[in-house]
C-alpha cells in the first residue's frame, strides 16, 4: 500500500473495510472519519448469525450484506463505480459531501475496480480546487456562533449576520454559519467536541481556509481549535483589526491601527506556536506581522511605546487645532452613529465634501472636518459651524480600537454637540442606538448634547417610521443619499448648536 497522500484535490490512498452487526448502513460517526481521514473509500459488511461453537471454537456467521461510502466533492456529479448504482434515488442516504451504495453481495463488492473509482473522485476534486484556486486572493470562512441560555434568538442572529458583514468587507467569502447553544462556553475549544469534528468536517467539505469565532478566543482555545480542525482560526476582533488596518488612510490613522494590532497581538503571542511568521496576507494577518516569540516579544514591546509617544504627539496636534477652532468661536459638532449608517455619504451631501463612501462597515476611519452654514435658529441669520465625520460604532468595539483611536474620539468629546445617526433601514436600528450610547457612556469626557437622526427612511415601510416617531419624537428623518429632509437638519442643528454653545 503507498503512503497517504492528503493534499486538498487528493484522497489518501487508503481503504478501509469494517464489519458491524446490525444490518443497516454506515454511521454517520463512521461516515465523518472517513471524510476527516479522505479514504479512498469505506467498505462496511453487515454479519448476522454470529454466535460461539460448543467447544468454544470461536464465532461462526456469514455475511449478509455490505455498503460502499466514498466522498464525493461539493456539488460535483455522482460518480457510479462498475456494476453498483451509487447515489441511485430513493436508495440512498446521501450528504453533499458522500455517496453510499445501496446494499450489496460481497461478490459485487469484490469485483469493484476501486483504482477507476479513486481517478474519478480525485479528477472532480481537481476541477473544484482549480476552480477553487481562481480566486485565492479571498478567504473561504466559515463562521461559527456560541449562542448562550440568555441571548435573545434575534439579537444573536443579528450579530451572526453582522460578523458576515464584517467578514464581507475584509475580504473573505462565507461559505456557512455555524452555532452551537451552550450554557457556557467551553474552556478549551468554545464549542462542544461534535460541533469541533462538524466544523473541521464542513471546511474540508466546502475548502474553507479560515474558521471565525464570534467571540474573542484565548491563545490556548486558538491552539486546541487549530490543532483539531486544521484551519487557521480568529476571533471577531481580529476581523475588525484587519479591516482597520486596510482602510487606515492617514498617517495617524495608520499608527494608531498598528497600536492597537500590536497591543492585541502581544498576550497573545503563545498562541500561534513555533512558527511565528504571518505575513503571508489575508484575514487577520495584515499589519505589522510577527517573527519568532523569543525576540519579537521585545520587539513589539518597543514598537508600542514609540507608537504611543507618536500618537501622543499627535493628540497634543489635534488638541492645539481644536484649541485655535475654539479661540476663533467656531461652534463644532460631530457626527456619530453605528457603523454604515451613512455619515460620511450625509457630510458629502451637508458639505460637498469627497468623502469615501460604500455600503461597507468601517468604510472610512479617519476624521474628516468641513464647514457648514446653518441657520442660527433665531432671527434668520446665519452662522458658520464645523462638522467632524467620526470612526463608525459598533457593538463590544475592542478595547484596543478605543484606547487607540482616542483621537479620532477627542472629537466626539471636544464637540459642541453630537448628531447621532441611524440607519433606520436595519432591522437591529433600536440595539444599535443603545450600542452607541453605551460607547458614548464610556467616554472620559461627557459628551454635548445629541440630536437623533434617522437615516435611509427612503428604505423603510410605515409601520417602522411610525414606531421610530413614536419613540423618537424630537428626530429628524432624513436621506442623506436622496438628499430628503436636509433643509429642516439644517435648521435644527443651528438650534442645536445654539442651545449648546448658550448653555456652556
Amino acid at each position: 500500500m503507498e503512503l497517504p497522500r492528503y493534499g486538498a484535490e487528493r484522497l489518501s490512498g487508503i481503504r478501509c473495510v469494517a464489519t458491524q452487526l446490525k444490518p443497516e448502513p454506515p454511521s454517520e460517526a463512521a461516515l465523518t472519519s472517513m471524510a476527516l481521514q479522505r479514504l479512498d473509500a469505506l467498505a462496511v459488511i453487515n454479519i448476522t448469525g454470529t454466535g460461539f461453537t460448543k467447544r468454544g471454537g470461536g464465532a461462526t456467521g456469514y455475511v449478509k450484506e455490505a455498503y460502499l461510502a466514498h466522498l464525493t466533492p461539493q456539488e460535483a456529479r455522482v460518480l457510479i463505480p462498475s456494476g453498483v448504482p451509487l447515489g441511485t434515488k430513493g436508495n440512498v442516504v446521501s450528504p453533499p459531501n458522500w455517496n453510499i451504495s445501496p446494499p450489496m453481495s460481497l461478490d459485487v463488492l469484490t469485483n469493484q475496480d476501486f483504482m477507476d473509482l479513486v481517478e474519478g473522485i480525485e479528477e472532480e476534486f481537481r476541477r473544484e480546487y482549480v476552480a477553487q484556486d481562481v480566486d485565492s486572493d479571498h478567504e473561504r470562512v466559515i463562521i461559527v456562533g456560541v449562542m448562550s441560555d440568555s441571548a435573545a434568538q434575534k439579537q444573536f442572529k443579528d450579530t451572526l449576520e453582522e460578523l458576515a458583514r464584517l467578514v464581507d468587507t475584509a475580504g473573505g467569502d462565507v461559505l456557512q454559519t455555524l452555532w452551537q447553544k451552550r450554557s457556557r462556553v467551553h474552556p478549551q475549544t468554545v464549542v462542544g467536541e461534535g460541533k469541533v469534528q462538524e466544523i473541521a468536517l464542513t471546511a474540508q467539505t466546502l475548502g474553507a481556509n479560515l474558521i471565525v469565532f464570534d467571540r474573542d478566543l484565548s491563545p490556548a482555545q486558538v491552539r486546541n481549535l487549530e490543532s483539531q480542525i486544521g484551519v487557521r482560526v480568529v476571533d471577531r476582533t481580529e476581523v475588525i483589526l484587519d479591516i482597520f488596518a486596510q482602510r487606515a488612510q492617514s498617517r495617524a490613522g495608520k499608527l494608531q491601527v498598528e497600536l492597537a494590532q500590536l497591543e492585541y497581538i502581544l498576550p497573545r503571542l503563545t498562541g500561534r506556536g513555533q512558527a511565528m511568521s504571518r505575513q503571508g496576507g489575508g484575514i487577520g494577518t495584515r499589519g505589522p506581522g510577527e517573527t519568532k516569540l523569543e525576540t519579537e516579544r521585545r520587539g513589539i514591546q518597543r514598537r508600542i511605546s514609540r507608537l504611543q509617544q507618536e500618537v501622543n504627539q499627535l493628540q497634543a496636534h489635534r488638541e492645539r487645532l481644536r484649541q485655535r477652532r475654539q479661540h476663533q468661536e467656531v461652534p463644532s459638532v460631530a457626527f456619530v452613529g453605528y457603523t454604515n449608517a451613512g455619515k460620511s455619504t450625509l457630510l458629502n451631501s451637508l458639505t460637498n465634501a469627497q468623502v469615501y463612501t460604500a455600503d461597507q462597515l468601517f468604510a472610512t476611519l479617519d476624521p474628516t472636518t468641513r464647514r457648514l452654514v446653518v441657520p442660527n435658529g433665531y432671527d434668520n441669520q446665519f452662522q458658520e459651524i464645523l462638522v467632524t465625520d467620526t470612526v463608525g460604532f459598533i457593538h463590544e468595539l475592542p478595547e484596543a480600537l478605543i484606547d487607540a483611536f482616542r483621537a479620532t474620539l477627542e472629537e466626539v468629546t471636544e464637540a459642541d454637540a453630537l448628531l447621532h445617526l441611524v440607519d433606520l433601514s436595519h432591522p437591529a436600528w433600536l440595539s444599535h442606538i443603545r450600542a452607541v450610547r453605551d460607547i458614548l457612556a464610556q467616554m472620559p469626557v461627557t459628551p454635548g448634547p445629541a440630536l437623533v437622526i434617522f437615516n435611509k427612511i427612503d428604505e423603510v415601510d410605515s409601520s417602522t417610521l411610525a414606531l421610530a416617531q413614536e419613540e423618537f419624537p424630537m428626530a429628524v428623518f432624513i436621506s442623506a443619499s436622496k438628499r430628503l429632509g436636509l433643509e429642516t437638519l439644517r435648521q435644527r442643528i443651528g438650534q442645536l448648536v445654539n442651545y449648546a454653545t448658550s448653555s456652556h
